[in-house]
């Protein structure tokens, strides 16, 4: 019966673009109209691209626009799909709001796309708890091959087996964590990017040579300063300010961070970051 998403900014539309590029009906939720007129045509270019570098079947690259539904509130969606995807920004009230909303339209599963929320603080406020989870894509989401599946102490057994089942349709590998703060991903991912910001603000090096260290010398796939860039640093620094709330001074926003997120300096999205993407 499909899946859909809700939201449409950077995370959202990489969800909807690796089911759909799977062959699964899949419907957008996005009441920004700006966006939404033009979703359905990005991803359908991001396809064509995906086609001409063999990374996507040709025939799934030209069936993609027409899985693809875009809708502008979560009411319009239709009742009792198999997978919800909430996707909008990480605000946890924003979030809880936009699940009671979705919980209404009796998905199967209900699943948050955050990176620190606790899913617990969020699941408490649904009436059917045991059907939802935390379900963790990474950005680029049609490149990284991770879903980090987040089980709350509600979430039964049967939801969490058919989050996995979810991934493994979309080409994905997942693993499982409980819920604590920043879960497993998050932890790590964030620990190196804020050192890589202090070690810049210290002079150790220039972001470019930081960033080789870390591919060159440890095999990350891109450096923790561009993947900052491609995240967006005002996520960067939400996930930090949250962070450093339960584990401390370890994960306090660097000076940077801050300075850049108040000069408008998002990453890629803003076409300035620790690169320039313009």
């Amino acid at each position: 019966m499909g899946v859909a998403v809700i939201g449409g900014g950077t995370m959202g539309q990489g969800i909807a673009y690796v089911f759909a590029a799977a062959g699964v009906p899949t419907t957008v939720v996005e009441p920004e109209s700006a966006r939404a007129d033009v979703l359905v045509g990005t991803l359908a270019d991001r396809a064509r691209t995906g086609a001409e570098r063999g990374r996507l079947d040709r025939a799934a690259a030209d069936a993609l626009p027409g899985l693809l539904t875009v809708v502008s509130s979560v009411d319009a969606l239709a009742s009792g799909l198999e997978l919800v995807v909430e996707s909008v920004p990480e605000v946890p009230a924003l979030k809880r709001e936009v699940l009671a909303a979705a919980e209404k339209r009796e998905p199967r599963l209900l699943a948050t796309n955050t990176s620190s929320i606790s899913i617990d603080a969020l699941a408490a406020g649904l009436a059917r708890p045991a059907d939802f989870l935390g379900m963790h894509f990474f950005n680029p989401v049609w490149s990284l091959p991770l879903v980090e599946v987040v089980r709350g102490a509600a979430t039964a057994e049967a939801a969490v087996v058919s989050a996995r089942a979810h991934a493994a349709a979309i080409g994905k590998e997942s693993i499982v964590v409980r819920d604590v703060p920043g879960f497993a991903t998050s932890r790590l991912d964030n620990i190196a990017a804020f050192e890589a910001m202090r070690m810049l603000e210290e002079g150790v090096a220039e972001a470019e040579d930081i960033d080789k260290a870390a591919v060159l010398a440890y095999g990350h796939p891109i450096g923790p300063l561009r993947l900052s860039d491609v995240v967006g640093l005002d996520v960067r620094l939400d996930i930090a300010r949250h962070l450093s709330t339960v584990y401390g001074e370890r994960y306090a926003p660097p000076a940077l961070l801050e300075r850049m997120v108040a000069e408008g300096r998002l990453g890629r999205k803003t076409g300035q970051g620790f690169y320039d993407w313009t």
